[in-house]
């Protein structure tokens, strides 16, 4: 998708350019703080603009935090992808351990915590953070989806959001009582995945 975005960047015009590089300094503020300064005036003080550039640039504060999230959330995407070349497809066991080594660098817990915050923001109802955070996980299930190495009929689908349940697990335990314990939780995904613990049906 890279070549893409560059085409895309390629035609853009001074408004859209601007407004990609106000969306990175959103991105950069939303790692930095979560939700907790993200009011309109909060979020345009962050990007250096006014109040009524940052609308000029986007629809509204929906739109604002859909643009810094997706940002944020292709971030993401690229630290895995270095992790999982294009087209390598992964049995279930080796995928969540690369995926745990990933998501658990102390560099990705700004995103981590603030996804945690998103979700607790969508579970209470609130816009724009329950389509938002439909998108990001349909988005991640389907990066997972086609990277699972898995025989015709398998549940591929459930199989990826279990996966990402468990990915986002250890960062609630993270948030809730520590990297320490987040850390032994990682450790010992790989007993829980053996076949020590699950042995074969006789």
């Amino acid at each position: 998708y890279r070549n893409v975005a560059c085409a895309t960047r390629g035609n853009m015009n001074v408004r859209d350019e601007q407004r990609e590089r106000v969306a990175e300094k959103l991105a950069a503020h939303l790692l930095a703080h979560g939700l907790s300064r993200s009011s309109l005036r909060q979020l345009a003080a962050a990007a250096g603009v006014s109040d009524r550039m940052l609308l000029y640039y986007f629809a509204d504060k929906s739109e604002v935090l859909s643009a810094s999230l997706e940002r944020i959330a292709t971030r993401v995407i690229d630290s895995l992808a270095q992790a999982f070349p294009e087209g390598q497809r992964l049995p279930v066991r080796e995928l969540v351990l690369r995926a745990a080594t990933v998501t658990g660098q102390p560099e990705m817990r700004g995103f981590m915590r603030l996804w945690i915050e998103v979700i607790a923001a969508a579970s209470r109802g609130e816009a724009p953070f329950v389509d938002i955070s439909g998108q990001i996980v349909l988005g991640f299930q389907n990066w997972i989806e086609s990277r699972l190495a898995l025989a015709e009929g398998k549940d591929r689908a459930g199989l990826a959001l279990a996966i990402i349940g468990l990915i986002d697990g250890l960062a609630l335990i993270d948030a809730c009582i520590g990297e320490q314990a987040a850390q032994d939780a990682m450790s010992a995904l790989p007993k829980l995945l053996s076949p020590e613990l699950n042995p074969a049906k006789p």
